[in-house]
C-alpha cells in the first residue's frame, strides 16, 4: 500500500493511507488496542486498497493504539468508546463529510456505533464480519485459547490468522512482517501490559463494551441506524458465525430503509482478503448505487 500519511488527532499521532479520488471510503480494520492475538492495522486492506482506489478516494486508518497510531493518553481511554471518538475526530480533522465507512470485525462495531452517533456525516455504513456488533456468543476465545506461545511472535500471529480463515492463502509475508514489527513497538508492548498485566481488559474494556453493544443494538431497534447499510459476511467464518450476522441483518432491516447483506462463500473472518475481487465489486456496486440515489434525491 502506498500513500502513507500521519495526522495529529487531538494529540494522537495517527497513521493513515490515502489514495484515489471521488466518493470517499474510509476503512477501519479489526481487533482492538493492546490485544495479544494479532496486530491488525490499516495494512489489513492491502489486497483491496489499490483496486478500490481505482474507483473511489480510499482512506485506511490505524485505529487508536493500533498499527502506528499512538496509544491513548489516559488509562480510562483504553475502551471501544474512545476508539469510536478517535475515529470521529479523525474524520473531522481531515474535514471529511458524507463518507462511506467500512469496518471489519471490531472495526465493524466502530463504524456501526459511529453511524448511530453521527449519522449526518455517514453516506453509507458497511459492516464486515463483526461479531463484536452481532448478537450472540463468540467462539473467538475458545479457538484462540490454543494459539501457540509466546504470543505475538510471527509464528503465533500466523496461526491465529489461519484459524480465523477458511484458507491461509491470503496471508502475505508483507502483512506478517508488518504485524511482527508492530508487536515489537514499545508503545504496543505498553498497551499489552496495560490490558493484561494491569487488568484494563477485564476491569474496563470488556465490561464497557458489553454495555455499549447492548445500547447500540437497542438504538438500531429504535430506528437510529438511518443511512444505507450493507453487511458483508464470510459464509465460513469460524468466529463470527453466519447465523449471528443474519440475526444482525434482521434487526437492521426491520428499521433501516436501505439494508442489504452479501454472503461470500469459501471465506472466513477475513472475507475481504480471502475473496478480494468479489468483495471489491460488492463494495463498488453498493457505493455507486447509494451515490446515484443521493444524487437523484439531492
Amino acid at each position: 500500500m502506498t500513500g502513507e500519511c500521519f495526522i495529529d488527532v487531538d494529540g494522537i499521532r495517527t497513521r493513515y493511507f490515502d489514495k484515489g479520488s471521488g466518493e470517499v471510503l474510509v476503512l477501519f480494520h479489526g481487533s482492538h488496542l493492546g490485544t495479544n492475538d494479532a496486530c491488525e492495522s490499516a495494512l489489513d486492506w492491502e489486497l483491496n486498497f489499490d483496486r478500490l482506489a481505482e474507483w473511489f478516494r480510499v482512506i485506511a486508518v490505524d485505529k487508536l493504539g493500533q498499527g502506528h497510531t499512538d496509544n491513548p493518553k489516559r488509562d480510562e481511554d483504553y475502551t471501544m468508546a474512545a476508539t469510536v471518538r478517535h475515529a470521529y475526530r479523525f474524520l473531522q480533522t481531515l474535514g471529511l463529510n458524507h463518507v462511506h465507512v467500512i469496518g471489519h470485525s471490531r472495526g465493524g462495531y466502530v463504524v456501526g456505533r459511529l453511524t448511530l452517533e453521527h449519522p449526518e456525516i455517514v453516506r453509507s455504513c458497511i459492516i464486515v464480519d463483526s461479531g463484536t456488533l452481532a448478537p450472540g456468543p463468540s467462539e473467538t476465545e475458545t479457538i484462540m485459547a490454543r494459539a501457540p506461545e509466546p504470543r505475538l511472535t510471527r509464528e503465533s500471529q500466523r496461526w491465529i490468522i489461519e484459524h480465523y480463515s477458511y484458507s491461509g492463502a491470503h496471508i502475505t509475508n508483507t502483512w506478517l512482517d508488518a504485524a511482527t514489527a508492530i508487536a515489537n513497538l514499545a508503545k504496543y508492548r505498553e498497551a499489552v501490559s496495560k490490558m493484561y498485566d494491569q487488568g484494563l481488559k477485564d476491569k474496563q474494556f470488556l465490561p464497557q463494551l458489553a454495555l455499549e453493544k447492548e445500547e447500540s443494538l437497542n438504538w438500531i431497534l429504535q430506528g437510529r441506524l438511518t443511512p444505507p447499510t450493507l453487511l458483508v459476511w464470510g459464509y465460513n467464518d469460524p468466529t463470527a458465525a453466519l447465523r449471528r450476522g443474519q440475526y444482525l441483518f434482521e434487526i437492521i432491516a426491520q428499521r433501516t430503509a436501505i439494508a442489504e447483506m452479501h454472503i461470500i462463500n469459501h471465506a472466513g473472518h477475513f472475507c475481504y482478503r480471502e475473496q478480494p475481487e468479489t468483495f471489491n465489486h460488492v463494495i463498488r456496486g453498493f457505493v455507486e448505487k447509494v451515490s446515484r440515489r443521493s444524487q437523484a434525491s439531492g
